[in-house]
């Protein structure tokens, strides 16, 4: 089983809401591992899978597990823009598939929001749609939020991906 966690926009709380849930299904006592496909802004090791490992009690850090982390704090597609290099949606597949077949739950952390561009040709949502996962969106409780919810659901209804539900995360901006 895999759950992605996806969010109305960057910065809304999906790493914590992603590293709370990874550490209580570990404290249940399920094979969990996170995820994040790409992670921009950092240098070497992803950042917020760094908190997922930190809430899990967890050292362990492979490639998979974040297929890509670029320096530039911007969309995946900039970010990789700016690196010089073009992200391979197979390469995310792959390493999915491969913690898929090590856990019974795989926590996929998504970078800003459904429709960012990951290349040229895909968005954020198209990999989701075509692993077929199931979502959990994660909303900043603030004015504004409803139609950032409402877009963001019904952009994943339109293309059948089942949404599990919505985390109103209580972030004061």
């Amino acid at each position: 089983m895999a759950l992605f966690i996806s969010g109305t926009d960057t910065g809304v709380g999906k790493t914590w809401v992603c590293a709370a849930l990874a550490g209580e299904l570990k404290g249940r006592g399920v094979g969990v591992t996170t995820q994040k496909w790409i992670q921009t802004g950092c240098i070497d090791q992803s950042e917020d899978l760094l908190a997922h490992m930190a809430a899990m009690g967890d050292a362990h850090m492979d490639a998979d597990r974040c297929p890509y982390v670029l320096p530039l704090p911007a969309s995946p597609h900039l970010a990789a823009k700016a690196a010089g290099i073009s992200i391979d949606i197979e390469i995310i597949k792959r390493a999915f598939h491969r913690l898929s077949t090590r856990y019974e739950q795989v926590l996929v952390e998504g970078a800003g929001g459904a429709l960012v561009p990951v290349n040229q040709e895909t968005l954020m949502i198209d990999i989701v749609r075509d692993l077929r996962l199931k979502v959990m969106i994660v909303v900043p409780n603030r004015v504004g939020c409803i139609n950032h919810t409402l877009l963001t659901v019904e952009a994943y209804e339109r293309r059948d991906i089942e949404v599990m539900g919505v985390v109103m995360n209580p972030i004061n901006q």
